[in-house]
């Protein structure tokens, strides 16, 4: 509701001082949870106190001096057009009653007033004001919802993920059918940035560029815009030619300079369509990041044509083994590694590889391995140009293997330093408190990794084994034991809990109440209050 301690407000408009004490008196205003806010005895005055006061509704005679009730009310729906305007009326004015409700009044009353039949009334208009709420509240999340289902469809279709959400309904008129380019904006330094900020620095910043993306998408035709990782940004477009690519990469480039002071480059893909398609998109975007480990920073890149990657590489590059190595990487498995390292080594061997090959495979290897470390925030002072320059500068394959082979070692060894039992348990300590003192907000699983510094994946798996739930069982589970606590501590009516514990929706609470402890909301109290 609205109002002091929940209450919906109330406005009373009549120009016989007797009419408003007698409402005032015989209505309970505190039962039917309405508190009445001001009193006005003209259509004029009561017009003023209305914008001053926002009353949800009114209670007005509908013949006074100067300013009649129809003329006020049709003032008041001009500023807000749900808000209730019931009317008082004497006998003499049927037609004036039955004009009153065509132009939106929600009842009338005949003087002399049946306080009985008016509380009867106010108490419909309160229960249509609480509707009118909740569907608000309702469409909000259905909004909110609707995009993030989005995001998170599109987040796993790129991630390889083809969930049963492929199949949802509207999908099948997808402007993804059509042929469409993604661009990939990565920030530069993204990591040293990291480093600096602060939590709140870096959801400001974040916030800010998103903005910046969102408005220019929604300028120049973009299909949509989100964030994929964290200082990375997915971009779709209907398909682009190479020339409006780079068009477009520099004007992104200069426009989030321009608005945030911050570098970054665009990575582009070549034409694609369908939906199952976006995994290979961003790929090819990725990958035609890669350049600017060679040609510096700040620049625009655009992957080949798809035709022309399989041509050139004849299928050479060896996919599996960079996905078993991505792998080892995530579970810092530092012998898997080494033994994948071994096997690259024979594949090149035995495929013949000439040096330029062999060297352009290793170091796009390398970088691919070296995101992955940059994903799970386990990065100490490391420094990717310098294993790119050790491996240029080796002559040949069993010293670029041994460069390869020392650096990986060594990150990884230091990234299990850096993740001791003691230091994962204080991490996750420190989200089980954060948890804790949130869970009544909004409270989603990004930003609690963020907290953690550690990349979504790398802290779900580490927060399942410390604490044996997903992050949505235990802050459900938080949810619930706190909600019991207020049901049996407390008189907070059961409606009104589900916002305390971080629940919108008292429906969809008490479903998630009923599921985790067999008993709606009412039942467990009441069964509590029994055998007390």
């Amino acid at each position: 509701m609205g109002g002091a301690e929940g209450k919906f407000r109330v406005m009373l408009v009549d120009d016989e001082p007797i009419i408003l004490r007698s409402l005032r008196a015989a209505i309970p205003w505190d039962e039917l949870e309405l508190e009445v806010v001001g009193e006005a005895k003209t259509g004029d005055s009561a017009l003023k106190l209305a914008r001053e006061l926002s009353p949800h509704m009114i209670i007005s005679d509908i013949r006074m001096p100067g300013m009649d009730g129809i003329t006020l009310m049709k003032e008041l729906k001009a500023d807000q057009a749900r808000r209730i305007i019931i009317f008082i009326s004497g006998y003499g004015e049927f037609e004036y009653a039955r004009e009153a409700l065509r132009e939106g009044a929600f009842d009338y009353l005949l003087k002399p007033i049946d306080h009985d039949e008016l509380s009867e009334t106010i108490a419909k208009a309160a229960r249509t004001l609480e509707k009118q709420i909740a569907d608000d509240q309702m469409l909000h999340s259905i909004k909110v919802l609707s995009l993030l289902a989005r995001e998170r469809m599109l987040t796993e279709f790129i991630e390889g993920n083809r969930s049963p959400l492929q199949h949802m309904q509207w999908l099948e008129d997808s402007e993804l059918k059509h042929e469409y380019t993604m661009a990939v904006i990565q920030l530069d330094h993204y990591l040293r940035l990291n480093e600096l900020w602060s939590m709140d620095e870096k959801r400001l910043w974040l916030f800010a560029v998103r903005n910046v993306l969102e408005e220019w998408s929604l300028q120049h035709g973009g299909l949509t815009v989100f964030p994929f990782r964290s200082g990375e940004w997915v971009l779709l477009f209907p398909s682009l030619s190479q020339e409006r690519q780079e068009q477009i990469g520099r004007e992104l480039v200069q426009l989030i300079k321009q608005n945030t002071k911050l570098s970054c480059s665009v990575g582009f893909s070549s034409s694609m369509a369908g939906i199952d398609r976006l995994g290979t998109a961003y790929e090819v975007a990725v990958r035609a990041l890669y350049q600017r480990f060679y040609s510096g920073e700040e620049g625009v890149f655009l992957g080949a044509p798809e035709a022309v990657m399989e041509t050139a590489s004849e299928a050479k590059y060896p996919k599996h083994l960079e996905s078993l190595m991505v792998e080892s990487i995530r579970t810092l498995h530092k012998e898997r590694l080494l033994e994948l390292f071994d096997e690259t080594k024979a594949y090149i061997e035995e495929h013949g590889f000439n040096k330029e090959m062999t060297e352009r495979v290793l170091l796009e290897m390398s970088v691919v391995l070296y995101r992955q470390f940059e994903h799970m925030k386990v990065l100490f002072e490391w420094s990717l140009e310098e294993l790119l320059q050790e491996l240029h500068a080796s002559d040949t394959l069993q010293q670029l293997m041994a460069v390869l082979k020392n650096h990986f070692s060594r990150w990884i060894a230091e990234s299990r330093s850096g993740q001791s039992k003691d230091n994962i348990q204080a991490v996750m300590n420190k989200a089980k408190e954060y948890i804790a003192e949130n869970y009544q907000k909004d409270l989603s699983i990004e930003e609690v990794s963020e907290l953690a510094d550690l990349s979504i994946s790398h802290f779900c798996t580490l927060f399942k084994g410390a604490t044996g739930y997903t992050f949505l069982e235990y802050l459900t589970e938080c949810r619930i034991q706190k909600a019991k606590g207020i049901l049996l501590n407390t008189d907070v009516k059961v409606y009104q809990v589900a916002p305390l514990v971080g629940y919108q929706d008292p429906r969809y609470f008490t479903q998630v109440f009923k599921k985790i402890t067999g008993k709606t909301p009412s039942e467990y109290r009441e069964e509590a209050i029994t055998k007390a």
